[in-house]
C-alpha cells in the first residue's frame, strides 16, 4: 500500500485516473469520430451548403466553450458524480437527435446539444478530488494522453464505422459510449472522501480577470484557438479531396490517416524531448507552427497523391506537436494558485477555436472553394506565427503541490529549485496547501517532503 509521500500513484488513485480517463476519451471519441467523413454526406441533406456543414462539424465547441466553466461550479454545489451524469445524459440525448436527423438542421441541433453536455472541468475536478496534491499532475497527465489517444483513434475508427453503420449509426454509437460512461462513473471511479475547491484544478472566478490580462497566457490561448481552428477547416476538405480527387472512397480513409499517424507521431517525439531536455521549447514551437504553414502550401499544390500524403504526414506532426507543448507552456507560464483558471481558460478557448473553425471554413468554401480554405487557413497561421515568434523564451518551471502544516514560505523558498511559493488553507483543517513553482532538474524533492513529513 502506498505511504502518503510515496512517489507512485495509490491503487484507488490509479483506478480513478484509469476511470476518468476513459470517460473522457469515450466523450471525445464521440464528438471527433465523425471529422474524417462528415463532409462527404453533404448531399444526403437537403440544402446542405458548405456553411451549414461546417457549423454543424463545428457547433459543438461553442456550447462546450459556454458552459464548461459553469458545469465546474455547478460540480462544487451539487458534486461532482452528479454533473458528469447530467452531461453524459445531455450528451446521449445530442447524439441520439443527431443520429435521427433527417436534415443538416437536425445534425446541427444535435450536435450543440452534445457540446452542451460539458463535463471537462468536472471531471478534472473530480480527478483533483481523487488524488494526493503530490500526484495530481499525473493524474491529469493520465486524462490529457486519453485524450490525444482518442483523437488517434477517431481518425482511424470513424471511416471503420461509417463504412459498417453509416453516419446515423456513429452518432447512436457515441450515445451507447455516453451511457459505458455513465456505467463507468458509478462502477469503477470512487466516491471522494470529501469535496472543495481546487485552485489547480478549477476556475477560480476572481482570478480570470487576471489570466485574461496575462499577455503570455493570451498568446497561448490565441494558439490552442487557432490550432483547432485550422483542424475543422482542414477537415472540410480533407475528405472531399481524398474521395474527388485521388478516388480514394470513404470506407478506405483510415487506411491513409493510419500511417499518416504513426510517422507524424515518430516524427513528433524526438522534439518534444528536445524541447524539454535542451530547453529548447521556443524553436519548437515555432518550427511546428512553420511546418503547418508548410503543409498548407503543400494542399493547395498537390497533384499527386505522394505529395498529398506527404502534407499530411508534415501537418500532423505539426499538429500533434503542438498540442503537446501548449498545455505545458500554460503550466510553465501560469502562477501555480492560477493554474486551474489558466487551464479553464485555455481549454474554452480551444472549443471556441473548433466552433469559429468549422464556420468560417464552410464560409470559405461556400465562397471561394476547397483553395478558400486553405488560404484562410495559411492567413490564419501568419498571424499565430507572428504572435509566437514574438512570445518570451518559456520559464522552464513546473507546478508542484505538497500539503503541509507549520511550514513558511521561506521554509519552502529554501529548498533548492523552488522559485515561487504560496501557501493557502483549502480544506478549513489546520494543513495548507504549498503552490510551487519549481525547477525540476535541481529540485530537492527529499527536502520538500521531509517538510511535509515532519509535520
Amino acid at each position: 500500500m502506498s505511504s502518503p509521500l510515496s512517489n507512485n500513484l495509490a491503487s484507488q488513485e490509479r483506478r480513478a485516473g484509469i476511470s476518468l480517463a476513459m470517460i473522457y476519451a469515450f466523450r471525445m471519441l464521440g464528438l471527433f469520430m465523425i471529422l474524417p467523413v462528415f463532409a462527404l454526406y453533404a448531399e444526403d441533406f437537403p440544402g446542405a451548403t458548405p456553411f451549414m456543414m461546417g457549423l454543424a462539424l463545428g457547433i459543438y465547441g461553442l456550447t462546450q466553450a459556454v458552459l464548461q466553466i459553469p458545469f465546474g461550479m455547478w460540480s462544487d454545489r451539487i458534486g461532482r458524480k452528479p454533473v458528469i451524469l447530467i452531461g453524459l445524459l445531455i450528451f446521449a440525448a445530442g447524439s441520439l437527435i443527431a443520429g435521427a436527423a433527417t436534415s443538416i438542421e437536425g445534425i446541427i441541433v444535435g450536435r450543440a446539444i452534445q457540446g452542451a453536455g460539458a463535463i471537462a472541468a468536472a471531471l478534472m475536478a473530480l480527478a483533483a478530488d481523487l488524488s494526493r496534491e503530490e500526484h495530481r499532475v499525473k493524474m491529469m497527465a493520465l486524462i490529457g494522453v486519453s485524450i490525444g489517444i482518442s483523437f488517434a483513434i477517431s481518425m482511424v475508427l470513424g471511416p471503420v464505422l461509417n463504412k459498417l453503420i453509416g453516419i446515423s449509426g456513429i452518432f447512436f454509437s457515441t450515445a451507447v459510449m455516453a451511457l459505458v460512461g455513465i456505467a463507468i462513473l458509478y462502477l469503477f471511479v470512487p466516491d471522494p472522501v470529501h469535496s472543495h475547491f481546487h485552485r489547480d484544478a478549477e476556475v477560480e472566478p476572481q482570478s480570470l480577470l487576471s489570466v485574461l490580462k496575462n499577455g503570455e497566457l493570451l498568446r497561448l490561448d490565441i494558439g490552442i484557438f487557432t490550432l483547432h481552428f485550422i483542424l475543422m477547416c482542414i477537415f472540410l476538405v480533407m475528405p472531399l479531396i481524398l474521395q474527388n480527387d485521388f478516388a480514394v472512397v470513404a470506407d478506405d480513409h483510415w487506411q491513409i490517416y493510419l500511417p499518416v499517424f504513426a510517422v507524424s507521431l515518430l516524427i513528433m517525439v524526438p522534439f518534444i524531448i528536445i524541447a524539454e531536455r535542451k530547453q529548447a521549447m521556443k524553436p519548437v514551437f515555432n518550427g511546428a507552427i512553420i511546418s503547418l504553414i508548410v503543409a498548407t502550401l503543400v494542399f493547395l499544390s498537390s497533384q499527386s497523391f505522394l505529395l498529398l500524403l506527404l502534407g499530411l504526414v508534415i501537418f500532423f506532426a505539426g499538429f500533434n506537436l503542438l498540442e503537446a507543448s501548449l498545455p505545458s507552456l500554460i503550466t510553465k507560464t501560469a502562477p501555480a494558485t492560477q493554474k486551474g483558471t489558466a487551464m479553464g481558460v485555455y481549454s474554452s478557448s480551444q472549443f471556441f477555436g473548433a466552433f469559429a473553425g468549422g464556420s468560417a471554413g464552410g464560409l470559405a468554401q461556400q465562397l471561394w472553394g476547397i483553395d478558400g480554405v486553405f488560404f484562410t487557413v495559411l492567413a490564419v497561421l501568419c498571424l499565430w506565427s507572428l504572435l509566437a515568434f514574438t512570445m518570451k523564451k518559456p520559464g522552464y518551471l513546473s507546478t508542484y503541490l505538497l500539503k503541509v502544516k507549520e511550514v513558511t514560505v521561506e521554509q519552502l523558498l529554501a529548498v533548492e529549485g523552488v522559485v515561487e511559493a504560496a501557501l493557502i488553507d483549502e480544506d478549513g483543517d489546520d494543513q495548507s496547501v504549498a503552490y510551487l513553482k519549481v525547477k525540476k532538474r535541481i529540485l530537492d524533492e527529499e527536502k520538500l517532503l521531509s517538510l511535509a513529513a515532519s509535520d
